[in-house]
């Protein structure tokens, strides 16, 4: 050290005094384990990562509901700036209804996380953002303009807008049908491959595409089971029952069987353009025949090669049913003959019919 002319001191630059921590700022920083403390001059808040989902909520300007159930909603808005891409875009945005219970808002919160966890598929509806910083949560999603694949089906029954030709028909036909179910297929086998049982597979929880392309839709239910692929259910609430496997009706169990069983019965709706399962049967008679072996009858329009793929996926044994990478190999061994498995000049007049709501039954 050596002082100058004005008296401060120096220090000599080739000396190296001081061999412990640099002070860089005014934040105490420890010197054995640079934990951070707060010195009285500065406040510091430790913020959470940033949420690469996450979307400013005044870059959304909401237009009008699309889809309803008890306690959500789907809004058709517009979005500015997001997705990568500028300027305003068309987006689905899920909210719920200002009576939705805590297990509403635990359910769209766990649907949220299994969306951002799956990555993309053609056939499953994308993520895109979210606005979660306060209330109400809201999850943006791809637009799927033509909406439930089920009302889409319903449509086409009552307009009697379908035709029977493989030839550029503007008509639904046998082959689009069929296709219909090839893609929820692909859509579900992407899923189970990610680890995810979606628990409430039906065609109100699939949406379509003005180009028909199916996406699998609706996560409310789905629970991330990697590492068991079992999923047991610990609380009373709505049930699809109508959809539901023996071993989830009465065990609770859910896995990638029970979603191939309810995929059945999603097959069977495709088959009857939207009509309800188990068609005069209260919920209570569902689970009774289900559990003796009583099985959704073959529809008279189709033919047996699609209506054993049905059968097939309700075998009473879980392990007996196949996966879903094998129901898109049968599917796709379908499509690939000029045969009409779905022969809709033959679809009956009577005997399906629609109830409404029915992804909500309770005993």
């Amino acid at each position: 050290m050596s002082k100058d002319s004005t008296g401060i001191v120096l220090q000599e630059p080739s000396l190296n005094l001081w061999d412990r921590p640099h002070v860089y700022s005014n934040r105490y920083e420890s010197w054995d384990n640079g934990h951070l403390q707060l010195s009285e001059e500065t406040t510091i808040t430790k913020e959470d990562p940033e949420d690469e989902w996450e979307f400013p909520r005044h870059r959304l300007r909401i237009f009008n509901i699309v889809g309803e159930g008890a306690f959500g909603q789907v809004w058709r808005a517009q979005a500015i700036d997001i997705d990568g891409k500028k300027g305003e875009q068309t987006v689905a945005v899920k909210t719920l209804k200002e009576n939705a219970s805590e297990k509403e808002k635990s359910d769209l919160v766990q649907e949220l996380i299994v969306m951002k966890n799956l990555g993309t598929h053609p056939n499953v509806v994308r993520l895109i953002g979210c606005c979660t910083e306060k209330e109400p949560t809201l999850v943006i999603m791809e637009f799927v303009s033509l909406g439930k694949l089920q009302q889409f089906l319903r449509d086409s029954r009552a307009e009697r807008h379908y035709g029977n030709t493989h030839a550029g028909s503007q008509f639904l036909t046998s082959r689009d049908l069929t296709h219909f179910a090839f893609q929820v297929a692909r859509g579900m086998d992407f899923l189970s491959s990610k680890g995810i049982i979606h628990r409430d597979l039906a065609a109100r929880n699939v949406l379509i595409t003005e180009e028909r392309m199916c996406k699998v839709a609706d996560f409310g239910f789905a629970r991330d089971v990697a590492g068991t692929h079992v999923y047991e259910r610990k609380s009373d609430g709505r049930l699809p029952i109508r959809w539901m496997a023996p071993e989830s009706l009465y065990d609770d169990i859910f896995s990638v069987k029970s979603d191939i069983w309810s995929f059945g019965v999603l097959l069977w709706e495709i088959v009857t353009l939207g009509s309800t399962p188990y068609p005069g049967l209260s919920a209570g008679d569902v689970m009774r025949k289900v559990r003796e072996g009583h099985r959704l009858e073959k529809p008279e329009h189709c033919r047996r090669e699609l209506y054993n793929i049905m059968y097939y996926c309700w075998e009473a044994e879980s392990s007996s049913r196949p996966d879903f990478k094998e129901v898109v190999s049968m599917l796709e061994r379908l499509l690939c003959t000029e045969t009409d498995y779905i022969e809709l000049e033959r679809f009956p007049d009577h005997s399906y019919y629609n109830v409404q709501h029915l992804d909500g039954e309770k005993l």
